[in-house]
């Protein structure tokens, strides 16, 4: 092999360990396919655990996979970033993870332009935040969030007229508030993958009736979606914004996952440029466009992404 890369999960998506999540499966599909991908490459891409010790040196490089465990975490996950970076590249570099990682973020980019949805920022997610987000969306259900999260950690539905859900299930701390779109559980979450700018597939996430968060372990489904030509130019905009917001131009990763708004239009979810999951599944081809953007950043060089 002519390079070794390590790609950072946590613990709990290894199935032999104590406390698997039930979505443990997932680093199972997105490593296999990314591993057997850059052997045909000549890259050994070889996982570790972010948080336990191993030896960095050796690595040409350090990929965030699915580490999604970090946000109880946080100092620790962006201290371990900052000693794997002392030691060679990371994918995506701490300075885009420190960007992404609070969904602050959001409103940089709805400020650059990316169509957006709605959003009250507070910090904290109690009584009063709640009831200002009811008077001013005019709405009767809401999405309460963390500004650090994923995979709807400590995220809750609020109803109108209902008592809040228990404080460990809402934001521990500061907060995004935005009003429940229906467009989620009747039409969907769209994802759009790319790797070094090169778009590689793309997907709808379903939830399951009664829901309407998108992941699977929340028993949502996902299926293969063809975006058209409009569809990809808005997500290429998402890309151009934040390159604007952050000066890197050239991410080895990007997920780019909209939904419908209240206007009927298409609006920015969320840029997912830390862990996202990739769904092989629905990208056949996945593993050779990875493969392509990895060999460019290990050259130190730059793939010219397909439009």
């Amino acid at each position: 092999m002519s390079a070794r890369v390590c790609f950072l999960t946590s613990a709990d998506m290894m199935k032999d360990r104590p406390g698997a999540r039930t979505d443990w499966v997932e680093f199972d599909l997105e490593f296999g396919t990314l591993a057997r991908a850059c052997h045909d490459a000549g890259i050994a891409l070889e996982h570790r655990v972010w948080d336990e010790a191993f030896e960095p040196s050796g690595f040409d490089g350090f990929m965030i996979g699915t580490v999604w465990d970090y946000p109880p975490k946080l100092a620790l996950f962006l201290d371990t970033l900052d000693h794997l970076a002392g030691h060679g590249p990371v994918w995506n570099p701490p300075s885009v993870v420190r960007w992404n990682i609070e969904k602050t973020y959001l409103r940089a980019m709805e400020e650059a332009g990316a169509p957006s949805i709605p959003t009250l920022w507070r910090a904290r997610a109690d009584a009063a935040a709640i009831a200002d987000g009811f008077a001013l969306f005019e709405t009767d259900r809401l999405v309460v969030k963390p500004l650090v999260g994923g995979g709807a950690w400590r995220q809750a539905l609020v109803r109108k007229g209902e008592a809040l859900p228990p404080p460990g299930d809402l934001p521990p701390g500061a907060c995004l508030i935005q009003p429940f779109l229906p467009g989620v559980p009747e039409e969907g979450e769209y994802s759009l993958i790319f790797f070094g700018g090169e778009f590689s597939h793309a997907l709808v996430k379903r939830p399951k009736a009664g829901d309407y968060r998108v992941q699977s372990m929340f028993g949502a489904r996902e299926e293969v979606w063809t975006p058209g030509p409009g569809d990809l130019e808005l997500a290429r905009s998402v890309l151009d914004a934040a390159a604007r917001l952050t000066g890197e131009t050239d991410l080895l990763y990007a997920r780019v996952d909209m939904v419908r708004g209240l206007d009927g239009q298409l609006a920015l979810m969320e840029l997912e440029v830390i862990e996202p999951y990739l769904y092989p599944e629905q990208g056949p081809d996945m593993g050779a466009v990875f493969a392509r953007a990895l060999q460019a950043k290990l050259s130190g060089g730059a793939i010219s992404p397909k439009r």
